[in-house]
């Protein structure tokens, strides 16, 4: 193995972990330049996220600090996670951006609308949360108070509080996504969630039960919203699922132009290649093998290398032969060699090797 081997395999698992660096840099900057200008409006944020509490509070009531550093470190906390939640399409775009090159053209046009509907839907889930639910629940907590109890709510408790329904009513928004995907991956099927609806519905129940405060108001302003949200999902899973199948139709459809075969037609001479592939070779046709793999490697020997002195590089002789593979009409085995390339070609030939990877994919 020549030195220069352990270099060409290592570069690129070196240059992507340099790119992540950088996309991880980029996004820590972006939150802290939003935190630092959100800072100085952190009591600000404070108050408009109290609002909904502070409406039904009775007269003469406030929100108290039980601790001593909680006027200074629960606008702090809260400038920094409205800073992340604020930059969240600009963390997901970074993330799309080093996933992407390594997708195929097919699942980046299903990823993308994916994960530009997760952030709006989140978001979604946040301001029901905020301005459906907070108003409800708050009013339910305030007019069971027993007679005599001040309501002085701490602000650190509340913030708490106010964060962890922002979460469960953000996450409960993105089932439409979950199940598109388990759809998408093969998993699941639209009818088969359809036939589990019951017990999805006894689901949703009980996660809200775990997710809200232990009242009956917010578990079912969580449950009833998740229960739709599935629904949704299982109409949105079966357009996908037919979209998907309209693109294997085409996919078909353009076997006969390239071949001149029915489709049934081709569908036998694959599995009799098939067969033909994997039936045991005898000692007559393996000594017939050898032979035709030696001669192609004194052709390629001949065409590939310019000069003795100067031989080709041998990932440079794989993308030759992939070459070769394509006008022979071999994709198979043009794949293989070039998920090789992959492994074990430098950064310029990676990105040939992607590059011809799309072209098969189109």
């Amino acid at each position: 193995m020549s030195s220069s081997e352990p270099a060409d395999i290592e570069q690129p698992f070196l240059s992507h972990l340099l790119e992540l660096r950088d996309r991880l840099l980029r996004s820590v900057l972006v939150v802290a330049v939003v935190f630092l200008v959100l800072f100085p409006f952190g009591n600000d944020i404070y108050v408009f996220i109290a609002e909904p509490l502070m409406k039904v509070m009775p007269e003469g009531t406030q929100m108290i600090a039980t601790k001593v550093a909680s006027p200074f470190l629960t606008p702090f906390k809260l400038s920094l996670i409205a800073a992340i939640f604020l930059s969240m399409p600009y963390l997901l775009y970074q993330l799309w951006g080093f996933v992407a090159p390594g997708l195929y053209h097919h699942e980046r046009r299903m990823v993308l609308p994916l994960l530009a509907s997760s952030v709006v839907l989140f978001y979604l889930g946040a301001a029901f949360a905020y301005y459906v639910v907070f108003p409800l629940v708050f009013r339910f907590f305030t007019s069971v108070t027993p007679e005599g109890v001040a309501v002085a709510t701490d602000i650190s408790e509340y913030l708490d509080f106010v964060l962890t329904l922002f979460f469960a009513f953000g996450l409960a928004f993105e089932i439409p996504i979950a199940t598109i995907i388990l759809v998408w991956m093969g998993l699941t099927t639209p009818e088969a969630l359809a036939a589990k609806r019951p017990y999805v519905i006894v689901g949703v129940f009980v996660i809200g039960m775990l997710l809200t405060p232990p009242d009956v108001i917010s578990q079912t302003l969580l449950a009833l919203p998740m229960w739709l949200l599935f629904e949704a999902g299982v109409i949105f899973s079966r357009f996908f699922v037919k979209q998907s199948d309209e693109d294997e139709g085409g996919e078909e459809e353009d076997l006969p132009e390239q071949s001149n075969v029915a489709p049934g037609a081709a569908a036998a001479e694959a599995n009799a290649a098939a067969e033909e592939e994997f039936r045991p070779l005898t000692p007559e046709e393996m000594e017939a093998e050898l032979d035709r793999i030696e001669a192609e490697a004194n052709m390629l020997d001949e065409e590939d290398y310019s000069s003795p002195e100067e031989p080709l590089d041998p990932v440079d002789a794989k993308l030759v032969r992939v070459n070769k593979l394509r006008e022979a009409m071999d994709f198979a085995a043009a794949r293989r060699l070039l998920y090789e390339v992959l492994v074990e070609g430098n950064e310029e030939q990676v990105r040939t090797a992607r590059n011809i990877l799309e072209q098969l994919d189109e």
